[in-house]
């Protein structure tokens, strides 16, 4: 039997990331992992999401419902 489930999935990006890592690399990582850690991780937990892949200046994020990845993709 083949098992089957909704996913909404969010994919983003940091717009400009490889003109800020030519410009300050060092800084620029310092500062999208703060971000991350300080920021969008603890959102997506709170909006029941799961990371399923980081790559450098992007991730993927995976919501059980997509009135919680909408809400995510909007926040400010």
């Amino acid at each position: 039997m083949v098992s089957r489930r909704l996913a909404a999935i969010v994919a983003a990006n940091v717009a400009g990331y490889s003109r800020l890592i030519e410009a300050r690399d060092a800084g620029t990582l310092a500062g999208l992992n703060s971000l991350r850690r300080d920021l969008i991780d603890p959102k997506v937990a709170l909006d029941r999401g799961r990371t399923v892949k980081t790559t450098g200046d992007g991730w993927l994020v995976e919501f059980a419902s997509g009135v919680e990845a909408a809400r995510i993709a909007a926040a400010e």
